[in-house]
């Protein structure tokens, strides 16, 4: 089994690593580049917006205590870290309220997992914008295409791939910015490969953020290990006993080296304008419609019943009591879709605990079904007079009107970051990420980004 499978996909490593480190800014569509760019303005709101959580205030203290070279910024701390250190901050931020995107090929968060410490070797070597973007874009192809070789069996084992995945994906996004060679980037790959941990076990807890700054971490430091001669297997991929074997039983080359609709999986990055798990947002869709379109009120529901696919058991968090456990059940973003609660905003969540959301929480039952995806939902809606009212929700498909999603996402930057900035800094913050692309140097940008919430 292990010498078929080997066979099967001999030479993969090298197929997807070389195709990552061809890849170019000057090649790009305009629609992946501004897609590229959306995904750093939706990091960075997310990331000032976890400032506040516990999970980011103990790893700043952590940094300070470590010490070390002040090369990259900490993200609204006013002070700057090592290169891996900020990778380990900024990633857990990034992912510490889960509002940030998330990709159904991996699927997992790859934003966080690939910038954070994409930004700090960027800042300290002095990247350009297009080198910046082209290299995370690399990143994020290589990390989707090893998503379709391993799922859906690496998800469904427990593995939270934005953990796992992401980390390779981070090893490519700076290994294409180092400009290593071929040999050195498999040995990239296989360093981060080996370091790779995560498990979905963790989610509603301090250690599912903590996720996406290790992945980030750790993709750094095989770049920056293999640059220094480290060397590992050069088919980390496919070989026996390699990644894709012992993560799941699933090893699609097909998939993984297929082209994607548009050319790139970017193409397919989902954000979130709900504040929650990616799994909950088609279940708050459905809600959200059927009390608008029926004129719903809690007096007259009995009961409301929402069918999902058995990988969301991710967030089917049956009596949650905190905000972060709200983000994880089913059973509440329903309660707070039917009495209008808005999902968009932070401070929401924390209502869970309120008597007219327990009230409706009752009233919610959930059923997990094989052969439905993670971003699909089915919600039943019976009324006291014996009616049902249903719909059918997938929050899997991208916007196509990119223009349009820019928008959405500029949006979400001043609601969550624009406090914390302040409307003269976040002004200035968004101009300068608007024009990312043409910056000759990426320091100016992150040292707008150092200075303390006002």
């Amino acid at each position: 089994m292990g010498d078929t499978r080997a066979n099967a996909g001999a030479g993969l490593t090298r197929k997807l690593v070389g195709q990552a480190l061809e890849l170019r800014f000057d090649e790009l569509p305009a629609s992946v580049r501004r897609v590229a760019s959306d995904c750093l303005v939706d990091w960075l709101a997310c990331t000032y917006a976890g400032l506040a959580e516990p999970v980011s205030g103990i790893l700043t203290e952590a940094a300070r205590d470590e010490g070390g070279h002040p090369r990259a910024t900490l993200v609204g701390r006013g002070m700057k870290g090592s290169v891996l250190q900020a990778a380990l901050v900024n990633g857990t931020a990034s992912h510490a309220l889960d509002y940030d995107d998330v990709n159904l090929a991996v699927p997992g968060h790859l934003s966080v997992a690939l910038l954070p410490g994409l930004l700090a070797l960027s800042e300290d070597r002095g990247a350009s914008g297009e080198d910046f973007l082209a290299a995370f874009v690399a990143g994020y192809e290589t990390a989707c295409r090893i998503g379709k070789l391993l799922e859906p069996a690496h998800y469904a084992n427990g593995f939270h791939a934005t953990a796992t995945v992401g980390s390779l994906g981070a090893a490519i996004a700076c290994a294409h910015l180092l400009k290593l060679t071929p040999e050195q980037a498999c040995h990239a790959l296989g360093i981060a490969a080996t370091q790779a941990a995560g498990l979905k076990v963790m989610f509603g807890s301090m250690a599912k953020p903590l996720h996406a700054g290790l992945a980030s971490q750790g993709g750094l430091r095989a770049a920056l290990l293999a640059r220094k001669g480290l060397t590992s297997r050069m088919d980390v991929l496919e070989c026996v006993q390699g990644f894709a074997q012992v993560h799941g039983a699933d090893f699609h080359v097909e998939d993984a080296v297929a082209q994607p609709e548009g050319g790139y999986h970017l193409l397919a990055n989902l954000f979130k304008f709900h504040a929650a798990c990616y799994s909950t947002h088609s279940t708050i869709e459905a809600v959200a419609a059927l009390r608008k379109e029926h004129g719903i009120a809690l007096p007259a529901v009995a009961g409301i019943q929402v069918v999902a696919g058995e990988g969301c058991s991710i967030c089917n968090i049956q009596s949650p009591v905190t905000a972060l456990e709200a983000k994880f059940s089913l059973r509440a973003v329903a309660a707070f879709a039917l009495l209008d609660i808005d999902t968009s905003a932070l401070e929401s969540w924390a209502r869970v605990t309120d008597s007219e959301v327990a009230a409706a929480l009752e009233r919610v039952r959930v059923e997990l079904v094989p052969g439905m995806g993670l971003s699909e939902s089915e919600v039943t809606v019976r009324l006291r007079d014996g009616t049902e009212l249903r719909r059918v929700e997938d929050a899997g498909i991208p916007m196509r009107d990119k223009a349009a999603q820019s928008a959405r996402v500029s949006a979400k930057f001043k609601a969550i970051a624009g406090p914390i900035l302040g409307e003269s800094r976040c002004v200035r913050l968004l101009a300068l990420l608007d024009g990312v692309a043409r910056q000759p140097d990426l320091r100016p940008l992150l040292a707008a980004c150092a200075g303390v919430p006002e």
